[in-house]
């Protein structure tokens, strides 16, 4: 591959990851606003991670850019900070998603409506699977492992939309209100896992919000 080729993918990943950042500015704000208003505890967790997400993906954008001009492939202080901080909002997010679940579960509360939680779902599954695709494309291309993490965290990002999707429209169609509470609890989960992999990763020990196979 010649160098011009190669600074088209790294300009590509750099775009990818800005692009990552604003989308998940605008999905924390519609989601955090519906979830409120609807009072629907898994899409409103749902966007608090997404503007957890914004953090990493700073820290990921920084990283692209940093390798783009000098190839360097250790983790600096910048990155390591921006993990640390993420680790420690995704705990947060997680112990506030379970006392909230523990509570709505216990008074049997029931959301207004899910129908937003379908929605926004149904686009965030589109937008990461293209995401993934074109990561994965870059990240293979270049060989970089650091670029394939981030499409990991972006494969992170499909899981908890399907957890979402599948707890709105289950509430949806049976009015259950306790699956709303049950999803909230599922995204909990991911947040808890994502935040101990940011920590890993600050420390140098494992890739962010990806399994095992991803890991170089």
């Amino acid at each position: 591959m010649n160098d011009l080729s190669r600074q088209k993918l790294y300009d590509m990943a750099n775009l990818l990851a800005l692009f990552t950042i604003l989308y998940n500015i605008i999905e924390g704000c519609v989601s955090v606003w519906f979830g409120a208003a609807d009072e629907t505890l898994s899409l409103f967790g749902f966007g608090v991670d997404s503007f957890v997400e914004v953090i990493s993906g700073v820290g990921i954008w920084h990283m692209v850019r940093r390798i783009r001009l000098n190839s360097g492939a250790t983790t600096d202080e910048f990155e390591r900070q921006a993990l640390r901080i993420t680790g420690g909002s995704f705990y947060l997010l997680a112990t506030g998603l379970v006392i909230s679940a523990g509570l709505s579960l216990y008074q049997g509360h029931r959301p207004n409506s899910t129908l937003w939680g379908i929605i926004v779902s149904l686009v965030s599954i589109s937008f990461m699977w293209l995401l993934i695709h074109y990561k994965t494309k870059v990240g293979v291309a270049l060989d970089s492992s650091a670029i394939l993490a981030d499409a990991a965290c972006s494969r992170a990002c499909l899981y908890l939309s399907v957890a979402l999707l599948a707890a709105s429209a289950g509430f949806e169609l049976t009015g259950v209100g306790s699956l709303d509470a049950i999803g909230s609890l599922i995204i909990a989960w991911f947040a808890a896992r994502e935040g101990k992999e940011a920590f890993l990763k600050a420390k140098g020990i494992a890739c962010c919000c990806c399994k095992t196979s991803d890991c170089h």
